[in-house]
């Protein structure tokens, strides 16, 4: 039987406010105003105005000219919409063959609207998958996180191989490329050269030699390293 609707009431936008809290936290370690306006693209002081709003509904507790924490009760919404959100990336790229550099945009349009009927459905076709097709680990109905953290690539040390866990980055334009190179998960990645002050990182990538800049690197993660 599908649950409840936790998110009875709320429009898009505060979904979208409580996940980006949620997303910029568990990158940040905090959400603060300038950081969650940078995410959604918009204004700091919309940010300012729409927080405000969800404290008043329990949702956040709002720490002026600083940012918000989510609630217990936000977090329950946050979880959900990203359930929803990575749900449909999969199903997207299993079912219906669509590239995971196109699931995110289409995922976000239709995140909002699906019944939790739906998502009982969607998630029994996959076989309630454990990770998204980008290796972000999906929450399950009761909104767990089976998530192993994994590594930052560039704890790599030269010479040491490992698995490409999870590729954060979102945008179509870095997923495509990521493609092109083979940095998906799953792939069998090592460290070849790292260059000095933070520089570009020398990867043989399943046998293809690329180099990877470190602001793409840090937003990959890997798992089991090993000589």
């Amino acid at each position: 039987m599908p649950k409840k609707n936790i998110r009875e009431g709320f429009g898009e936008a505060a979904e979208d406010y409580l996940k980006a809290i949620f997303t910029v936290t568990e990158r940040e370690g905090e959400a603060k105003t300038k950081v969650i306006a940078e995410h959604l693209q918009v204004q700091p002081a919309s940010v300012t105005s729409m927080l405000k709003k969800l404290e008043t509904l329990g949702l956040v507790s709002y720490q002026p000219y600083y940012g918000a924490v989510l609630t217990s009760a936000g977090e329950k919404v946050a979880v959900e919409i990203i359930r929803h959100h990575r749900l449909l990336e999969s199903f997207l790229a299993e079912a219906l063959g669509m590239s995971w550099a196109d699931v995110h945009d289409e995922a976000e349009r239709l995140e909002h609207v699906i019944s939790e009927e739906f998502e009982a459905r969607i998630a029994d076709y996959l076989g309630h998958p454990e990770r998204d097709p980008h290796g972000d680990p999906i929450p399950d109905i009761n909104g767990a996180f089976n998530d192993d953290d994994g590594q930052p690539l560039a704890q790599l040390d030269v010479g040491q191989r490992a698995t490409i866990a999870r590729v954060k980055r979102q945008e179509p334009d870095a997923l495509s490329y990521f493609s092109d190179i083979g940095l998906v998960p799953g792939a069998s990645v090592a460290l070849i050269r790292r260059e000095p002050m933070n520089g570009p990182l020398t990867l043989d990538i399943a046998g293809t030699i690329c180099v990877l800049g470190s602001e793409l690197a840090a937003d990959v993660v890997i798992s089991g390293r090993s000589k």
